[in-house]
């Protein structure tokens, strides 16, 4: 996918992969502003809540996604203000899912829009990533909402230490539950040339340092880093592998 809006491209790929699990229950998606060249938006959700009710989650956050997006206009609606209210709107139909099918799903959700004046505004709770590479270099990542993420902020563990903790999969935040979400915004302020965006799930940035990441990416047209990410994390899996999504954008250069 390519958009081309004055001075810069933006060029985007996604991919999935169930790992070693039954059920897929990530979704992620690049939408393109349909009247809005530059204008973009990356979802991504990791569902949860059995074989189905995780995949519900997700979906109502995809497509509560695309619904606003469709409506939302550049310079009119605060970036940050679409963010939250994407946020509050995918919590409410989750929720109105759960009471539908007396299930009990969640979501992640991790998502950025690039705007055309080449800023960049992110939103997420959960354990869902958010990354933003100058080069092969980490500028910013977005920081978990989990008991892991609590722990390493108060120092009581070190970073290796959560790599490998056993309630690494325990959130303080998401979409779906009983509190209201409490999602995490940011921006920035100019994206440049060379710059990648990176969403993606637990399922895959748990293999990966960020130097790494930020290598493939650099290295790699989105399609074909998206590939080998996947590749990779499969591989450093073996055999015991969650459900992997994510959504790549690159700034690039009018040619």
């Amino acid at each position: 996918m390519t958009r081309s809006p004055p001075g810069f491209r933006l060029t985007a790929a996604t991919g999935t992969h169930r790992g070693d699990r039954m059920y897929q229950q990530d979704q992620v998606e690049v939408i393109g502003h349909p009247r809005h060249a530059g204008c973009l938006l990356a979802v991504l959700a990791d569902g949860m809540g059995g074989k189905s009710g995780g995949r519900k989650a997700a979906d109502q956050v995809v497509l509560t996604a695309q619904q606003l997006f469709e409506r939302y206009v550049p310079g009119e609606e605060a970036p940050e203000q679409f963010l939250a209210q994407l946020a509050s709107e995918a919590h409410l139909m989750i929720k109105l899912t759960a009471i539908a099918t007396e299930e009990e799903p969640h979501s992640t959700l991790a998502a950025f829009l690039v705007m055309p004046d080449r800023s960049c505004h992110w939103v997420h709770t959960g354990d869902s990533r958010l990354y933003h590479f100058r080069g092969t270099g980490l500028l910013r990542r977005s920081m978990d909402h989990s008991f892991v993420q609590r722990l390493l902020d108060e120092g009581q563990i070190t970073e290796a230490e959560a790599a490998v903790h056993p309630q690494s999969n325990l959130l303080t935040g998401c979409l779906g539950t009983v509190q209201e979400p409490d999602p995490s915004l940011a921006q920035t302020e100019r994206l440049e040339v060379g710059d990648s965006l990176l969403a993606c799930s637990d399922g895959l940035w748990h293999y990966f340092t960020p130097r790494e990441l930020g290598t493939v990416l650099q290295s790699l047209p989105p399609r074909e880093a998206a590939e080998l990410l996947i590749e990779k994390a499969r591989q450093r899996a073996h055999g015991g592998g969650d459900n992997l999504s994510l959504a790549i954008v690159r700034i690039e250069a009018l040619s």
